[in-house]
């Protein structure tokens, strides 16, 4: 079997693309190296976390106990703003270097022969093509605003006297709810549907990629066929598992801080969350399931 190459293999990704990673290469701060992604992180903060610490201060709830949640003791914004941001934004490079070797690994592995590399590699520009697309990004950005037209503030502090309102029992928002509610929030919610958008299209690229004819072996040692790899790549997104632990665990915090809440009262948000965490996980391996089921049979 002749050495196979690919230079679209090589230069795969599924991060580098769509109107955002556009906007940061005009504005000069695309890029995987630390200190372009350090900064992106850092920027994120600025945006998110900061006005909302100087508006909290303007207003004098950011602290002290004329009301129930001050800012600086608001576990959940804390730690999504301050914890969840910064890690789905620094992990970006890492997980896009481990797809990108990955798909690789199908070419150096020797599943995809010389005869099969233009099918393979037409998945790649398929999945290319739409993750260039600015449609998918601009419904992920309506997603991100739907709920600012039916919540002014979080389910969980609906009832408690908090830094987002004008004084304590009051239904009005301050300016640092309204940043919350227009800059903050959507936001964070637009990072986390966008990786949710990528896996998507990982999953898509990995059920295109088991249609072709892939040089199987059944009898291979990883028990898989040749694609055990697959597995050891899913590790690679544990940081946007905890950083969506972060985010639920600092809610049940503040329930239980502010609320009366108990452990055991907020065991179905815990336990929905680590369904959907191994889902997460699991998702783009059974796509290829069926293609083993009928190689083992």
């Amino acid at each position: 079997m002749g050495e196979v190459n690919s230079s679209l293999a090589e230069q795969f990704s599924i991060t580098r693309g769509g109107p955002l990673h556009w906007l940061q290469v005009r504005l000069g701060q695309a890029g995987d190296e630390r200190r372009r992604v350090v900064r992106r992180a850092l920027l994120a903060i600025l945006v998110m976390w900061l006005p909302l610490l100087v508006l909290s201060l303007w207003q004098r709830q950011a602290y002290g106990s004329q009301i129930q949640i001050p800012f600086l003791r608001d576990f959940a914004v804390n730690a999504r703003f301050l914890i969840a941001v910064p890690i789905l934004i620094l992990a970006e490079s890492g997980i896009d270097k481990w797809w990108r070797i990955l798909a690789l690994q199908f070419i150096e592995s020797g599943l995809v022969t010389e005869r099969e590399l233009p099918s393979f590699e037409a998945v790649i520009e398929k999945t290319t093509r739409l993750r260039d697309r600015v449609l998918p990004e601009a419904l992920l950005v309506l997603c991100a605003y739907f709920p600012v037209f039916f919540f002014k503030t979080e389910l969980l502090m609906s009832c408690v006297s908090n830094w987002h309102t004008f004084g304590v029992g009051s239904g009005t928002l301050n300016p640092a709810g309204w940043w919350f509610n227009l800059v903050s929030t959507p936001f964070f919610r637009f990072l986390i549907l966008r990786w949710v958008w990528r896996l998507s299209l990982w999953t898509l690229f990995l059920w295109r990629v088991s249609r072709i004819n892939l040089y199987l072996v059944a009898t291979h040692s990883d028990l898989a066929a040749g694609l055990g790899f697959l597995s050891e790549g899913q590790r690679a997104f544990s940081p946007i598992v905890f950083a969506g632990g972060v985010v639920i665990a600092a809610q049940v915090g503040n329930a239980i801080a502010y609320q009366g809440a108990t452990l055991s009262s907020m065991k179905f948000p815990m336990v929905a969350y680590g369904v959907l965490a191994m889902l997460f996980l699991i998702a783009p391996l059974l796509v290829v399931a069926p293609v083993l089921v009928i190689l083992k049979r």
